[in-house]
This record gives C-alpha cells, structure tokens and sequence, in this order.
C-alpha cells in the first residue's frame, strides 16, 4: 500500500484490510471484488490484483510466503526493490534495498549523478540488522535528504557526504513534472435508498473491473450542474463536473445496477466515485 499512497491514507486502511484478510488463506479464498472493494480509493488496483494473485498462487501451492529476494520476485506483482524489502525487513536477510530516497543518498554521499546504486548500497549495508539499515536509510531520504531542501545540518552523515563537501550546502532545484489538465463529467441517481452505478470493461488499461457512476457528455454537463470537484491521478489532474439526477432520464448502459450504500462497501468503486458519493451525502464513515 505504501508503494504508492502516502502514510497518512494508508494506516487506517491497512489495519482494516488485515481484519479482513489476516492471512494467505482468507486472502486467497477471497473473491477478487471483494479485495478491490477493500482497496478501493488507494489507487493504482493493479497492486491488489497482483496481491490476491501472489496469494492465490502460494495457498494453491500449499507454501508459506518465500524468506529470499530470489523467490520473492517469481511472484506476481514482487520486483527487485519489493522482494529485497520483505527479505531484508521481515526475514532478516542481507539485501539492500534502493527506491528514489535511497538513490538520491548515494548520489549526494558520492557526489556522481549515476552511481551503481544497488552495488554501492549492498557494500554499505550492514549484514547484522539489513531490515532497520534499509529502512534508516530510506527515512533519510525521506525526511532529511529531501529533494529540493536537503537538511544537511541534521544529517548523520555529513561528515562523509562529497557533495555537501563540495557545494556547502548548495540548494538543488526539484525537477517539475508536467502536468495535464482533464474534464470529466458524471451524474449521480440516487432513488429508493440505492445509487446506480456501471462496471467499467475489463478490457481497460485503466481500474478494469472496477464500478464508477455515470458518465455525461461534457458539452451538456454544465446544464444541471450540482457541483464540481478536483481529483488527481497521477500527473493528470481533473475537473469533475456532477450532476445529480433530478430530471435525467436513466442511460440504457450495459452493466449498470443499481446499490444500497451498504452493499458498497463489497463493491470495488472507484476512488474518484467514492469522493463524489460522499461529497453528495450518499456515502458515510466509508
């Protein structure tokens, strides 16, 4: 979850993923919409796609999860930087690990736009405590070494860093992604106590699988305009249009049914969906 999301969404969402699915066991015999309506909202589904497939495969195989960054990545869904992670943090292995706090250590310790990162962080690691190494030193990255303003006074190694040797300090200027900027348009009917919601196509590169409201046509969205919001994904960030349906006739959409706010909490909705039902009163404490 924390590959992707920050800390501060993810505490209480792991904590309930976990009563739901304490082990290999319940996650595996899961049904996948019900671990996607657990996730849902964190982004980036194909992590919980990945998860219940890696869990599937062990309780299948009748195998407890691999201790070794080896056999931790034939899993799907586990990279280097994954596998080296659990071996290193759960099972005590001697592995580094490197993710962008990381890198961007090295390359100030070292002062060298392109070091061999993982090979100089294997020979910097210490074999006694490998887990609380790598993590130390991606908190560093995080909270000290930081992108634009790094906080050389604070850090532990300054002392040995060439690049605060050679530039005393000098500030770095964060590289700036672009962004694009998108339309949306949705419109949301709530009668009888349900909300009718559409599957999208399990053919999409994009939450295949995963229940969202309505689209409208965006040259009619402003006429029965409710309210507009900001959603983010990515480096695209969205104005979203919604209309509530007052007076709109109900689309003949393939896949579409209606839910009790309560059955979705077993439904896999999208994140953005999830915002605009509860910024239209429909969904609480959700």
């Amino acid at each position: 979850m924390l590959q992707q999301t920050r800390v501060a969404v993810v505490a209480a969402r792991y904590r309930r993923f976990l009563r739901r699915f304490p082990d290999i066991k319940r996650l595996a015999r899961a049904p996948l919409s019900a671990v996607l309506a657990e996730w849902s909202g964190l982004g980036y589904y194909r992590r919980a796609r990945y998860l219940h497939q890696a869990a599937r495969e062990l309780y299948n195989r009748r195998s407890h999860l691999p201790n070794s960054a080896a056999e931790l990545r034939m899993l799907p869904g586990i990279g280097r930087y994954t596998a080296a992670a659990i071996a290193s943090i759960a099972f005590n292995q001697p592995i580094a690990v490197v993710d962008g706090n990381v890198e961007r250590v090295l390359r100030r310790l070292l002062a060298s736009s392109k070091p061999d990162s993982w090979g100089v962080a294997q020979y910097l690691l210490e074999p006694r405590r490998p887990g609380d190494f790598n993590q130390a030193l991606m908190e560093l990255g995080a909270t000290v070494c930081l992108p634009g303003r790094p906080q050389c006074h604070l850090c532990p190694l300054a002392d040995f860093c060439e690049r605060k040797l050679r530039s005393r300090g000098m500030k770095e200027r964060p590289k700036r992604v672009a962004r694009n900027r998108r339309q949306l348009a949705y419109q949301v009917f709530f009668r009888r106590g349900r909300v009718y919601l559409v599957e999208r196509s399990a053919a999409l590169s994009l939450m295949p699988g995963m229940w969202e409201l309505p689209p409208r046509d965006l040259e009619l969205a402003p006429q029965g305009a409710d309210f507009s919001l900001r959603h983010s994904i990515t480096n695209t960030d969205y104005q979203v249009i919604v209309s509530i349906g007052k007076g709109l006739a109900l689309p003949k959409l393939i896949g579409g049914r209606w839910h009790t706010p309560a059955q979705l909490k077993n439904v896999p909705i999208t994140g953005l969906t999830r915002k605009i039902l509860k910024r239209a009163g429909i969904l609480r404490n959700q």
